[in-house]
């Protein structure tokens, strides 16, 4: 196939613990760009993560399971880029909610080049009542009793309320949470 009549597959990863409502606005402005948008839910091997992989995919499953064009697949024991190449995308998607994601997700975006010189990484905003939202504060959210519904689907709602003794226990994960 000839590259106007190839779909454009996009890959979006992050280790989506837990997944936002802000992840959900990037994954419904990229399902309207690109032809197929793959979730890469990371294995996250240096994130102390609240949910497990299987939980974290279930999680982002039932959030996407309106888009017909969005898979969910685990990214595990291999480099992105190499995901992506095996998927067939030549799309990276990103978000960004501010100034201070930029500096990481651009030193992110230079290396996925130079290791794979054929896949682009394209930045998405969120919307605005999403752009200070960040799977860090909600799970900060939840541990103090707070009320998490409107932030995260309401599959991960319950699912926070039910673990948060679990949440005050781990705390809330990496400082610069790859939440969007």
């Amino acid at each position: 196939m000839d590259r106007h009549t190839s779909p454009i597959i996009a890959v979006y990863p992050g280790s989506f613990d837990p997944i936002t409502n802000g992840h959900v606005d990037i994954i419904k402005r990229a399902s309207g760009i690109f032809d197929k948008i793959i979730i890469a839910v990371a294995e996250a091997l240096h994130k102390n993560t609240l949910f497990t992989l299987k939980e974290r995919m279930d999680f982002v499953k039932e959030a996407v399971r309106d888009f017909e064009n969005v898979e969910v697949k685990p990214l595990q024991g291999k480099l992105l880029v190499d995901f992506c190449k095996e998927e067939g995308a030549s799309i990276i998607v990103r978000g960004l909610r501010a100034v201070s994601d930029f500096e990481y997700e651009f030193k992110l975006a230079w290396i996925n080049r130079r290791l794979h010189g054929n896949i682009e990484t394209v930045f998405l905003i969120p919307s605005e009542e999403y752009a200070y939202l960040a799977a860090s504060l909600v799970k900060e959210i939840a541990t103090l009793g707070g009320k998490v519904d409107g932030l995260v689907p309401p599959v991960v709602a319950e699912a926070l309320y039910r673990k948060k003794e679990e949440i005050k226990r781990k705390g809330t994960g990496d400082a610069h949470e790859q939440s969007l």
